[in-house]
């Protein structure tokens, strides 16, 4: 559409004016602007602007729920794209006045289209502050029922682009808007403009999540975990959630497995300016598929950060002219003590150990000859030193140290240097251990592959999607007689065998693979040609396995060694055995009782001639 010569813009008049009541049907925007003016202001006066909606999607069923309206400038013209009109309108002074125009434009094309659903509407905090304050929303309710809209359908969404300056204004304007029986929302939640506070302050009924957060979804591990701490943050809160830019069926799928209540994007519909009445098909097929996402995983547990897990200790300190006497009156006033620091201003310079110091001190004539001396002669004065902000791994060198005696000193704890606390041996020792035995549960330290939580968590969203699906319980035959002879190294090396044969007949994003521990996996089919992967697996590992054994024991066909009881006896080669259970719905009520009849499938399987053995529930064939 062709403007005008653009010339600066003239002051404008008062934007209320929008809002006038002298004007019958209120259509004259922003006052009487001059031909003469700039295009976007010819653009605002003549309201050469028009909305296109967007549905926003129920995540359980694919029904629309709502729809957001978001505009458009005269088409084929440079302020076509809302980022350019508002861009400009900035430059020119003119946000305020350009988002009225949208307001009124868009509410009355829905009443134009006799549209009785909620309806979002785009509006930034300062326009909805600046509108309360001066003229109050009973011009906008005026121009609702003009149209034919019920307030309980319109839900405003703060846009935030700038820094809420005045957070008391927008809760009131917030709390004037709901009065009128209007919701809010808040805008792309998380994308650094819309802070938490402004969430705990306004208490918006919904609270959209930025794209950033949905795209890609199902392959980051920390975007799932953002996502679930942003569903308890909103049950706090009482807001429902709304998921932002879905564009892919992995997305939408993970979405709804974590119980997002709303979604929206392109996946689902694309914005059109006839509001539509269903989301597209593949959409609707993803969301009423039994089939359950696989949820990306996160190694845990090792990168905790120390004070997570050591008991830091507050000991006195002691400098480099303290004398030994003084020294042994702190060790008798302070008998838990293992060591005492030696400082020389806030930095750490050695460490005293109770025990070595005691024993040269209690020597005779020790305390007449050494009492009144300075105690440096029996400190380390070479001391480990520990971040605060080191994570459990990176202790572990310390316990693989040549040094040892860090063991009986223990450690100084320091921030930047600057000394904190002490820290005994046993508890690095005892606080890795543990770390690693729970970061195990979650994710294998030798197949990095998902542990006993995340599988039972998978089995049990399994069941309670009521889809059906079977679980295979893998585990390795001989394969004592293998670690004996060869040594745990290449027992490793088979036990990763099995975890990368696996997973070359796995369909990604359907089927799950788990390391429960030593030689034992399990597998969560969703694929109907289960049956068929689990033999390749079978066919595949136990050709690639016979090659790990020595040329002599190959040609053999296995090995000698002795079992458990000390009895020699030949074993054949370490093959694979999968015992597969077939689940229904209603076939199980927890995963205890499914991981129990995997478990009983797969000793069938080490007995049956082809390595496999399928139960159904109450009932048991050998595949």
């Amino acid at each position: 559409m062709q403007l005008s010569q653009h010339i600066s813009p003239q002051p404008y008049p008062d934007a209320l004016h929008f809002f006038a009541p002298s004007r019958p049907r209120l259509a004259r925007p922003v006052g009487q602007l001059k031909a003469c003016e700039s295009e976007l202001g010819q653009i605002i006066s003549q309201r050469w602007l028009s909305p296109v909606f967007q549905p926003i999607a129920k995540l359980a069923d694919g029904m629309v729920y709502a729809h957001e309206a978001l505009i458009r400038g005269p088409e084929g013209g440079r302020f076509y794209s809302p980022d350019a009109l508002f861009a400009h309108a900035s430059e020119e002074t003119l946000t305020f006045e350009l988002e009225l125009a949208c307001l009124i434009v868009i509410l009355q094309r829905w009443g134009e289209l006799a549209q009785r659903g909620r309806l979002f509407v785009n509006i930034s905090a300062q326009a909805l502050v600046r509108l309360i304050g001066q003229v109050g929303m009973q011009p906008v309710i005026r121009l609702m029922r003009r149209w034919g809209i019920s307030s309980r359908h319109l839900v405003l969404e703060i846009t935030e682009h700038e820094r809420v300056l005045d957070m008391l204004a927008l809760v009131d304007a917030a709390k004037a808007v709901r009065r009128l029986g209007i919701q809010i929302a808040l805008d792309d939640f998380g994308d650094g403009r819309s802070s938490l506070r402004l969430w705990s302050e306004v208490r918006p009924e919904v609270v959209k999540i930025d794209k950033y957060f949905t795209k890609h979804i199902s392959t980051h591990a920390d975007k799932v975990k953002t996502i679930q701490a942003l569903q308890k943050i909103a049950e706090i809160f009482g807001s429902e959630l709304v998921a932002e830019g879905i564009e892919t069926d992995d997305d939408l799928r993970l979405l709804r497995d974590l119980g997002l209540t709303y979604g929206q994007g392109y996946f689902l519909a694309q914005p059109d300016v006839d509001p539509c009445t269903a989301v597209q098909p593949g959409a609707v097929a993803v969301i009423v598929n039994r089939q359950v996402s696989i949820y990306p995983e996160v190694r845990q547990g090792t990168q905790a950060n120390i004070f997570d897990r050591l008991n830091i200790m507050q000991a006195p300190t002691i400098g480099i002219h303290t004398h030994n006497d003084q020294v042994a009156n702190l060790f008798l006033k302070h008998p838990h003590l293992h060591a005492l620091p030696l400082v020389e201003g806030e930095r750490p310079i050695g460490i005293l150990n109770r025990v070595n110091f005691l024993n040269q001190y209690s020597q005779l004539y020790s305390r007449e000859l050494w009492g009144n001396k300075p105690c440096l002669q029996w400190a380390n004065l070479q001391p480990r030193l520990i971040e605060c902000k080191h994570t459990i791994d990176d202790l572990l060198g310390i316990l693989t140290s040549d040094d040892q005696r860090y063991l009986n000193d223990g450690f100084i704890v320091v921030d930047n240097g600057h000394y904190l606390g002490l820290c005994r041996g046993d508890q690095i020792v005892k606080s890795v251990t543990e770390t690693r035995i729970e970061a195990a549960r979650h994710a294998n330290p030798l197949t990095f592959l998902p542990g006993n939580i995340p599988i039972t968590q998978h089995i049990e969203r399994m069941l309670a999607r009521n889809t059906e699906f079977v679980v295979c319980y893998l585990d390795l035959n001989n394969f004592k007689s293998f670690n004996d002879r060869y040594g745990y190294w290449r027992g490793d090396e088979v036990i990763r065998l099995v975890a990368k044969v696996a997973a070359n007949h796995l369909q990604e994003r359907r089927d799950f693979l788990g390391h429960v521990g030593g030689d034992d996996f399990i597998v969560v089919f969703q694929s109907t040609s289960w049956a068929g992967q689990c033999r390749c697996m079978i066919d595949e590992f136990n050709h690639q396995a016979a090659n790990l054994f020595d040329e002599v024991d190959r040609q053999k066909g296995g090995i000698e060694a002795q079992d458990r009881q000390g009895f020699t006896y030949f074993f054949a080669l370490t093959t694979l055995s999968i015992g597969a259970v077939q689940v229904s719905p209603g076939d199980f009520s927890n995963a205890e009782q499914v991981a129990n009849a995997a478990a009983a499938a797969k000793h069938a399987a080490k007995s049956s001639a082809c390595g496999m053995a399928v139960r159904r529930h109450n009932a048991e064939k050998l595949a």
